[in-house]
């Protein structure tokens, strides 16, 4: 019972209540809330800092372009070779988000499958307008997790 102290529900209370005002701001301006959290969970995914939050944030955002790219290429492919397109096109996707991790600084594959599952999972017909949503809403769970840590650190220090 020693790690239930005050300043372990302290450390849960700053991240209940951030991630309550994120999920409020979310809901309020009309974005999807679980896509929030992808943000804020691709957040851990990199370095718990500033550096690696922006890091995180740029290969999720390239996950969901790559989502919207590979939406695109199953709709045009599907009238040729029918379900055989999600093979097709999950190989290629599959072939540069994998061969990314060689990347010296946006080598992050974990963000961009998040970024791939936030779109697929969104239903949203792709396009910049989709892009523009899951970037703007990921952006916000990433800042809330950083801001939540951050918090967090000076929590612990006192």
């Amino acid at each position: 019972m020693a790690a239930f102290n005050s300043k372990f529900f302290g450390l849960t209370l700053v991240a209940a209540v951030v991630a309550a005002i994120a999920a409020t701001a979310s809901a309020g301006l009309g974005w999807p809330v679980w896509a929030m959290f992808i943000g804020w969970v691709a957040f851990f995914t990199n370095q718990q800092s500033a550096k690696g939050a922006i890091r995180s944030y740029l290969c999720l955002s390239i996950g969901v372009a790559l989502g919207n790219f590979a939406a695109l290429g199953v709709s045009t492919l599907i009238p040729l070779i029918d379900y055989l397109a999600f093979g097709a096109v999950v190989f290629a996707v599959a072939i540069i988000v994998v061969s990314l991790r060689a990347a010296p600084v946006l080598n992050n594959v974990a963000a961009y499958f998040l970024g791939l599952i936030a779109f697929f999972a969104s239903h949203l017909a792709p396009g910049i307008n989709a892009f523009g949503e899951l970037a703007a809403v990921s952006a916000l769970g990433v800042a809330a997790a950083l801001a939540a840590h951050a918090i967090q650190i000076k929590v612990a220090r006192t």
